[in-house]
């Protein structure tokens, strides 16, 4: 009976791996209770890595090119395998070939917002996404802490944990780059980096490096995405605060347009504008409009004031006064004017009286 297994038994002479582009990481070569010859050949080909693996324990790692096994190209499985230089015989050991090619275009992203810590902001929560590519870098290493002794072990079935990694660490990418958040959205290149520098030490750690890392999106909460407009927009000015509020100025003219349109066109609709026209005071409302233009539409209590001033500088009636009396106390009843604005002008009104 021994002697037919022996017969039966198969002496592989080459040992080789073709690659078949199916994101294979790790290949356990069909050994099937055959034993290798020795003095055969194994071709381990440009972007692969070969290892002996004997009773569980990694013997030799050969890299790209033809090796003629032999007690001199196996020295760890010969010591292993307590083998003397005189050992020409047939022996079992089992091979892994492993892929030490770029994996490209593997995908990460945030499913849910990512809260991280920002000097400027305090908490800022945001989704991001972009892809990244690693290779196997130490394949002894990926044996004992990744693919074992699986016959076969994909990128797929590494690709929940690096892109969990990924996402890990992306509070570390921000805290680490010590530059503002806004600046760092602002600069997707640089987030790039810091991400990968961030992560690389883990996939060291898998018997991987991390070749490339892009980011392609950083979502920001809407009220940081104004910010961010605004400070686009401070920096098309220079800089200069007196610039940036002739912008936003310039930006509301048009809304402020509009209002004053919808205010004449009411007859005595509200607002200030319409208040202003109410009281009769024509020319007081130009003067009111370039007030309001000149200081950015601020104050628009103070505005209604001034119409109300240069009305009762033009020299009006006892009747008239006390007209005016009246809708200086609605606007301060709409809280339009302050208690103190409106005791001012008050009081204005009255001298004329005397």
């Amino acid at each position: 009976m021994a002697l037919m297994d022996f017969i039966k038994k198969q002496f592989i002479d080459i040992l080789e791996w073709t690659e078949t582009g199916d994101g294979t990481l790790a290949w356990r070569y069909p050994m099937a209770g055959n034993e290798i010859q020795y003095g055969g050949s194994l071709t381990v080909r440009e972007s692969q890595m070969a290892v002996f693996v004997n009773e569980g324990k990694v013997a030799d790692v050969f890299g790209p090119g033809m090796h003629k096994l032999t007690t001199q190209t196996l020295p760890v499985l010969t010591y292993l395998q307590n083998w003397d230089k005189l050992f020409q015989s047939p022996f079992k050991s089992d091979v892994y070939f492993f892929s030490t090619r770029q994996q490209l275009d593997r995908r990460w992203g945030t499913t849910q917002p990512v809260t991280i810590r920002d000097k400027d902001f305090g908490a800022v929560r945001l989704r991001a996404f972009g892809n990244y590519a690693y290779a196997i870098a130490d394949p002894k290493l990926f044996h004992t802490a990744i693919s074992g002794t699986r016959d076969r072990y994909t990128v797929d079935d590494l690709d929940g944990q690096l892109r969990g990694l990924m996402l890990q660490h992306i509070s570390d990418a921000v805290a680490g780059s010590g530059v503002p958040f806004l600046d760092l959205a602002a600069n997707q290149i640089e987030f790039a980096k810091q991400l990968q520098e961030a992560t690389a030490p883990e996939f060291i750690k898998l018997g991987l490096v991390l070749a490339s890392v892009t980011v392609q999106n950083v979502s920001l909460p809407e009220e940081l995405q104004k910010i961010l407009d605004q400070k686009i927009g401070m920096g098309m000015v220079g800089g200069d605060m007196g610039k940036f509020m002739q912008y936003q100025t310039a930006q509301a003219i048009p809304k402020f347009a509009e209002g004053a349109a919808g205010a004449g066109g009411g007859g005595g609709g509200g607002g200030v504008v319409g208040d202003a026209m109410g009281l009769g005071a024509g020319v007081a409302l130009g003067q009111v409009m370039a007030q309001q233009l000149s200081q950015g539409l601020q104050g628009g209590g103070a505005a209604a004031a001034q119409a109300a001033g240069a009305a009762a500088a033009a020299g009006i009636k006892p009747d008239e006064v006390m007209a005016t009396l009246e809708k200086l106390a609605d606007l301060k009843a709409k809280g339009i004017l302050t208690e103190d604005e409106f005791a001012a002008k008050k009081a204005e009104l009255l001298k004329k009286l005397v």
